[in-house]
Parts: structure tokens; sequence; C-alpha cells
């Protein structure tokens, strides 16, 4: 059962998407909403095989790999690779853009569970490159276990 504050938090939500997509020159589908929808209450990033699993018959695969596509092309979304090499989704930074992705801060990929976790918090270092050299995205990421499995661990 939705409570109104969820359902209140959903609206904000799809106004909100609803401008993002229009800023970025996309029309607004119900299929594009609800991916946003779907990754922005995400804890973690996530990958196209768990997307499928959540939308079932309601995108289909081919639907769901253009709109990340075009998503990820945009600025909207940033793809991460996890341990395994799949590609993960999370939403961008209001920074962003078509032209230049400005996610930039680390990556956190438990080594136990395979989450991919975006911490924003954690400072970049400024990198100090050979003259004649342009930087156009950085790309850390950091190994190790994620809190919900060091709860499990310790149990």
């Amino acid at each position: 059962m939705k409570t109104p504050q969820h359902e209140d938090h959903q609206h904000t939500h799809t106004t909100d998407f609803n401008q993002l997509l229009k800023a970025n020159g996309l029309k607004v589908t119900k299929p594009r909403l609800r991916v946003l929808q779907v990754i922005a209450d995400k804890k973690t990033a996530i990958n196209q095989p768990e997307l499928e699993k959540v939308f079932g018959s309601e995108i289909d695969r081919v639907t769901l790999y253009r709109i990340l596509a075009s998503f990820e092309e945009k600025g909207i979304l940033h793809k991460v690779l996890d341990l395994h090499g799949t590609a993960t989704y999370a939403i961008c930074s209001t920074k962003c853009s078509a032209d230049h992705h400005h996610d930039q801060h680390v990556h956190f990929i438990c080594s136990v569970c395979n989450s991919v976790f975006c911490l924003d918090e954690v400072a970049i270092p400024k990198f100090n490159l050979p003259n004649n050299f342009s930087l156009h995205s950085i790309a850390i990421n950091a190994v190790g276990i994620c809190d919900s499995c060091n709860a499990e661990i310790a149990i």
C-alpha cells in the first residue's frame, strides 16, 4: 500500500523527470518515466538484466536498451561496470550533459554482493596532467564489502 508521503515523493519525481526529459530533447513517455523512477529509487546502480526483471512484459528488452543508451548519451544516466563486467546504471548529476559527464565521484563495488554504490561525498583528487593533455572523465572504483554484507558477516 502506498502512503500519501510515498505518492508525493513519486509525483515530485515524475514532475522532475518530465522536465528532465524535455530539457534533453526527449519525448516524455511512460517507459522512460518508469525507467527513471526505478533507477532513482534504488540505493545502488542497477543493470539491464535486473531492470528487465522489474519491468517484466511492461517494457521489452529492445526498448529498455534504447532508453538506457539514449539516457547515457544525453547525460541523464552514467554507466559503471561491476566486478563481472556488467554495465550498471545510476542517475547522473544535474551538471551532466550530452557533451560532458560531470559525475566525478568514487564508485564502491561490493566484492560479496557485487552492488555498485555512487559515493558522491568522497572527493576526487585533483589531477596534474602533463601539458597538452585534456581530461574527459575520471573513473575511480573502490572495491570492498558494503554495509549490508558486513552486517551479515558479523552475525
